[in-house]
């Protein structure tokens, strides 16, 4: 069977529910719909990506963003909007839209400096109550490949509404322990791949968020 090709949303997708996977990224016959929060957050995105990268000036409706932004702004090193990251198979930098590309990863904002590396992600939410780093300990683990003189990454989430930030931080020597976890994660998913096996996996999301109506859980079940 061919190799996969992921990223954290698809593999997160696939940890959630496996069925709910297989209908929206393999046979593709569920389009997720963008929601008001999902266009708010895309707008934003761009907003400081544009600021931050051409000084182009903030939407009116952002203007409170600027603080934060101006202090990314103000960090020494080169930075790199929406920096797209591909990854092979066996773990070497490559372009992101490569044949033999096998992870991808666009980070918000990627800042260098020397042997050291920042990268932020932006969270338009409310509350940063169910922060999840999982995400930038992943796109560390791409700065490492494509910046080798890169030797530690500062990461952190910024939950620009409620003006909250987490924070991580990750050494490329621990780099080969850190992959392990993930290949582990990332073998599941190609094993269903190879044998075509989409199990259900009933969570809060069942009783009112999933979109496969098709399903024998969709309706049931407490949500959180």
């Amino acid at each position: 069977m061919s190799d996969i090709k992921w990223s954290y949303s698809s593999l997160g997708l696939f940890q959630q529910c496996p069925r709910k996977y297989y209908h929206l990224r393999v046979v593709k016959d569920i389009v997720e719909p963008e929601t008001t929060a999902i266009l708010y957050g895309k707008e934003v995105h761009l907003a400081l990506e544009e600021y931050i990268r051409d000084g182009k000036p903030v939407p009116p409706q952002f203007k409170e963003f600027v603080a934060i932004a101006d202090m990314l702004k103000a960090i020494p090193g080169d930075k790199l909007c929406e920096y797209k990251m591909g990854l092979t198979k066996d773990i070497q930098a490559c372009g992101f839209f490569d044949d033999n590309v096998w992870f991808r990863g666009v980070a918000d904002l990627v800042i260098v400096n020397g042997e050291t590396a920042r990268v932020i992600d932006y969270k338009t939410g409310k509350s940063s109550e169910y922060a999840d780093v999982k995400q930038l300990e992943l796109m560390a683990l791409a700065i490492f490949k494509h910046f080798p003189k890169v030797r530690k990454v500062k990461a952190g989430l910024v939950f620009l509404v409620c003006n909250d930030f987490v924070k991580a931080s990750y050494d490329k020597k621990d780099s080969p322990t850190t992959w392990l976890k993930w290949l582990q994660e990332i073998d599941r998913l190609q094993a269903s791949h190879d044998n075509d096996v989409w199990n259900a996996k009933p969570n809060f999301t069942c009783r009112k968020f999933c979109l496969v109506k098709s399903c024998e859980h969709n309706g049931k079940g407490h949500y959180r």
